[in-house]
């Protein structure tokens, strides 16, 4: 009966687990399958775990089925290395998975962010101002640089580019800069409201200049330039005589003239119903002082450089004009 019980036994150990805990089964499995057992309960543990988008295979589901099957053997200890396996992989999968998660990606700025056809725009915008750049840069150093062959056969284009918004001089940095006051004064003769003719005193324009900007921590470029410009460029287009040399010469004066008006308008020299006729200009030139320690001797006599006549009567035709419609409307 015992041998025919251990049959039965082992008879049922084979086909299913005879014990509510199934150790029996368990030990007739590990005596007739021995590694073989080990190598199912592996295997078992072993088929790829999907987890997000990421795969756990290989040897992380291996090596924790292998610790299960040493610990217990049977089903329970393949249950076991199946369960630690599932549960160890996520913990090991997770950073991974954290990593691999899509982001954003990071928005384009500046060109980049134009479509095509406005980046093909920014870059030709771009190209064109870097031309002009350069081409006004080149013709300043044209203008400033000592004569050559450059300046010899293209010098006018060099100056219809500089003058007169972009002059430059070497003045201020000259070994010898200016060492004189100049002071421009104009006078005009007037024709009065009863047809006379009168001559007024003489305006000192370079003092009143001087006035407005004694004290102005923002005097205007008019108050520092607009006349002793205008003077500079009459000398420098003119003889020794005061005879035009060039066009420029004559422009010079025409400028001087518009000045000469502007002025005497704001003084109203001209008086109630006067006409300004004629303006005649002159200069009074003053050597400044050397420092006693330098030993020069220079005149203190002023030098003046009086100007002759000249007509108005282009710069007042429309005031002429608007004159005597008022007086034939009056009439």
């Amino acid at each position: 009966m015992d041998a025919y019980d251990k049959g039965s036994g082992a008879r049922r150990g084979q086909d299913g687990p005879a014990g509510p805990d199934g150790s029996e089964g368990a030990a007739d499995s590990t005596e007739t399958g021995g590694s073989a057992g080990i190598a199912e309960a592996i295997g078992a543990a072993e088929p790829t775990e999907v987890i997000g988008s990421a795969e756990v295979t290989g040897s992380a589901g291996s090596s924790v089925a292998a610790e299960g099957a040493a610990q217990a053997s049977g089903a329970d200890g393949a249950d076991g290395a199946s369960e630690g396996a599932v549960a160890t992989a996520p913990e090991e999968a997770g950073p991974a998975v954290e990593g691999a998660a899509a982001q954003p990606p990071a928005p384009r700025t500046g060109v980049a962010a134009l479509s095509p056809r406005y980046q093909v725009g920014a870059v030709v915008a771009l190209a064109v101002v870097a031309v002009a750049v350069c081409a006004h840069i080149g013709l300043v150093f044209l203008h400033v640089a000592p004569s050559n062959t450059l300046t010899k056969q293209h010098g006018s284009v060099v100056d219809e580019w500089v003058f007169p918004e972009f002059e430059q001089n070497w003045k201020l940095f000259a070994p010898n800069p200016l060492q004189q006051n100049v002071s421009v004064q104009v006078r005009a003769e007037v024709s009065t409201a009863g047809g006379e003719i009168r001559t007024t005193g003489w305006y000192d324009l370079s003092a009143e200049d001087g006035r407005a900007i004694d004290g102005n921590p923002l005097p205007s470029h008019t108050q520092q330039n607009e006349l002793r410009r205008a003077w500079d460029f009459f000398v420098a287009s003119h003889d020794s005589e005061d005879r035009p040399v060039g066009l420029r010469g004559a422009l010079s004066e025409t400028y001087l003239r518009r000045i000469a008006l502007l002025r005497l308008d704001r003084h109203d020299a001209a008086g109630p119903g006067g006409v300004v006729e004629r303006v005649q200009y002159r200069s009074r030139t003053t050597n400044v002082k050397p420092p006693p320690w330098s030993g020069e001797k220079v005149s203190d006599r002023p030098t003046l450089r009086e100007l002759p006549w000249w007509s108005v009567a282009a710069e007042t035709g429309g005031a002429d004009a608007g004159r005597a419609g008022r007086e034939g409307g009056a009439a």
